[in-house]
């Protein structure tokens, strides 16, 4: 077994503590990835907090660095090329979904970054709060060099659910999308909406935002709470990217919306309520979308590199990890913690 140093929690709410863990010899199509950085997500937060959750627990799904080792079978790529992953490391190949490259929606549920169940040997996948990961080839994507490396690694997760509906409802020249949230999917939704030419307009609740906003590239900020300013905006958007993650009416931004336009809700994953004639006037689409395939996800680093985007990022030593979680869990971060591993021994 290949050894690795990661950061651990024996228990929910327990500290993460630097320790030795074991990966598994590579199979003939796996990629050893000598991991660099990688991204603190929500979804890391809720994992550690879980009492149901499954401990001892590695985070960490969004991630790159470069190749250490490749499998026997393995031609695409070789020891030392700069390569990402995201929040996927396995899929069954054989169901409609990832035979359409949605891989992330595997009728068998695909095997998850960590947390997940290896399709192989039945054991939990530990995450890349860790030095070394070990990657079915075809989940592992080319990195452009050229790029910082930290501001890579969220692209891995948040920047692909937003990529997947920019692309999926035609964002680009002539186009208007409206971007609600100004976090770490949103502030990459105005980013890569500018980026392909649409007209971008942020929805706030909060005001002081409007700079950031016209800083990240977009056209024009609302704040939401302004209900004239609401009104005024009817009709001006033909897709809304949703990317809140707090309980919220949908409503507003339903008639923010121009005919045939589409709200994507992003952020809130729970029950909503929608009242039908809020989609009936003006023949509106209520939509969701969640991280994404191979395909879209290698087409997002190459977009990005052509276009120098990356995440905003703030990147910490791995030993402040505890530090990056607490500022996480009241709001104080802009707009993605990374964690820069080279910190870590490496055994």
């Amino acid at each position: 077994m290949r050894t690795a140093t990661a950061y651990q929690a024996d228990a929910a709410d327990a500290p993460l503590h630097p320790t030795p863990i074991t990966r598994r010899e590579l199979r003939d199509d796996d990629v050893a990835v000598a991991v660099s950085h990688c991204g603190v997500c929500h979804s890391d937060l809720h994992a550690l907090h879980d009492a149901g959750g499954a401990f001892p627990l590695v985070p960490g799904h969004e991630f790159v660095g470069h190749v250490s080792a490749v499998g026997r079978a393995v031609s695409g790529f070789a020891v030392g090329d700069a390569v990402a992953v995201g929040n996927i490391v396995d899929s069954c190949g054989e169901c409609d979904m990832c035979g359409a490259g949605q891989e992330n929606y595997c009728r068998e549920f695909p095997t998850l970054t960590y947390g997940g169940r290896d399709r192989h040997d039945g054991t939990t996948t530990d995450g890349a709060w860790s030095t070394e990961h070990v990657v079915r080839d075809r989940f592992v994507h080319h990195r452009p060099a050229h790029l910082d490396p930290a501001g890579v690694a969220p692209l891995l997760c948040a920047g692909i659910t937003v990529w997947e509906p920019l692309q999926r409802w035609g964002a680009g020249p002539g186009t208007r999308v409206g971007v609600v949230g100004l976090g770490g999917l949103g502030h990459l939704a105005v980013k890569l909406a500018v980026a392909l030419g649409a007209e971008v307009t942020v929805f706030t609740t909060t005001p002081a935002k409007a700079a950031d906003a016209t800083a990240l590239g977009a056209h024009r900020t609302v704040v939401s709470t302004d209900a004239d300013a609401m009104a005024a905006a009817a009709g001006s958007c033909d897709l809304v990217l949703d990317c809140v993650s707090a309980p919220h009416d949908l409503a507003p931004l339903l008639r923010v919306l121009a005919l045939d336009g589409t709200l994507c809700s992003l952020g809130h994953l729970g029950p909503v309520t929608v009242e039908t004639l809020d989609l009936l006037v003006g023949r509106k689409s209520l939509a969701s979308a969640g991280s994404g395939g191979t395909r879209h996800t290698q087409e997002l680093l190459d977009f990005c590199g052509l276009h120098g985007s990356t995440a905003d990022v703030e990147a910490l030593p791995s030993a402040q990890v505890g530090t990056a979680l607490e500022r996480l869990g009241r709001g104080d971060v802009r707009y993605r913690f990374v964690l820069d591993l080279s910190d870590l021994p490496r055994p």
